[in-house]
């Protein structure tokens, strides 16, 4: 999922750049400025969009942040409070975003696992 993910989000930004002005550079600029360590660590950053990006219904953008989170060492248990946070704010119609985002994780975390198994044999 997640080299399927980021080649396909790399390629359509390669297409959104080869058109953008000063305006959309300066947003995407912003939007990765943002999520780095600062007051607040990256980590909670990627769970605040992760709640945002679930509130919003955005899939994309919700597997974004998913992936994100896994790179930054989310726990299982602080990814599940951060989806219950994002079900309060946007209702019973986020559930099908919710669904998709613990499989989504499920599946980052079994890739991970079958990475280590490989590495031991």
């Amino acid at each position: 999922m997640r080299k399927k993910f980021k080649k396909e989000r790399e390629r359509l930004n390669q297409i959104v750049m080869k058109y953008s002005g000063t305006n959309i550079k300066r947003f995407y600029s912003i939007d990765s400025q943002v999520y780095k360590d600062g007051a607040l660590p990256a980590k909670t950053k990627e769970l605040l969009g992760l709640v945002a990006s679930l509130v919003l219904r955005c899939d994309d953008c919700v597997k974004y942040h998913i992936i994100r989170c896994h790179d930054e060492g989310v726990k299982d248990g602080e990814f599940e409070e951060a989806l219950a946070i994002g079900l309060v704010v946007g209702g019973s119609i986020t559930i099908p975003h919710l669904r998709r985002a613990f499989e989504a994780w499920d599946e980052l975390k079994d890739t991970e696992k079958s990475r280590r198994t490989k590495k031991e044999k």
